[in-house]
């Protein structure tokens, strides 16, 4: 049964996690806006005080398929959609991360341009604790349930529904896109991909409510 925390108490759950031998890689899933990034980051942040240079985010949407290869899928207006991400990469870049002999470079999806960039990060084998973050991390069906296996520790994110549509209202507006255009993102993709997460998700061991 998933055991509810706040923010506190993730950071205690993290640091019980990066102070046990070997590596440990911690999923953090939630809704498009749900602050799934965001918490990621608060957490390195938080361990970073104790534990320097131990802890590594790989964000899930580095492995957002390119737009001329979701154009070609017909999948372009659809860009966050279960099926517009290389689950296989990312799994594999999950094997490579856990034995953590190695140097890993990972993709990191800029947001301005839409594009994810390859090697963009570089995890290093000194680091112990490795926060994945990402909306279908925890979904469960193909491909991405074979994601079960790679993850120590999971937590979902819980946003309602309302209040994410007006977090992704204000990040679209940022982008200067007109009323209907803001619209069909929020109603035809990012609030039906909410809806997926919440809905067809593994439970997690740990829920964070914002």
């Amino acid at each position: 049964m998933a055991r509810h925390v706040t923010m506190e108490g993730l950071l205690t759950e993290a640091l019980t996690l990066l102070e046990q031998p070997g590596r440990r890689i911690m999923a953090i899933a939630g809704a498009p806006g749900s602050g799934k990034s965001t918490t990621a980051q608060a957490l390195q942040t938080g361990l970073a005080r104790t534990h320097p240079g131990l802890s590594a985010i790989l964000p899930m949407d580095g492995f957002h398929y390119d737009d001329a290869v979701l154009h070609d899928m017909g999948r372009r207006p659809w860009k966050g959609a279960p099926d517009t991400f290389d689950v296989g990469g990312l799994a594999s870049v999950l094997d490579r991360l856990r034995t953590g002999t190695e140097t890993v470079a990972v993709p990191v999806f800029d947001r301005d341009l839409e594009i994810s960039r390859g090697s963009a990060r570089l995890i290093t084998p000194g680091v112990r604790l490795i926060l994945c973050e990402g909306n279908y991390l925890l979904l469960d069906s193909a491909p991405w349930d074979r994601l079960a296996a790679c993850f120590d520790r999971t937590v979902m994110v819980d946003v309602p529904e309302p209040v994410l549509a007006d977090r992704l209202r204000a990040r679209w507006s940022h982008y200067d896109l007109t009323e209907d255009q803001i619209r069909q993102k929020l109603e035809g993709n990012d609030l039906p991909n909410g809806r997926t997460v919440r809905t067809r998700s593994r439970p997690a061991d740990l829920v964070l409510t914002q």
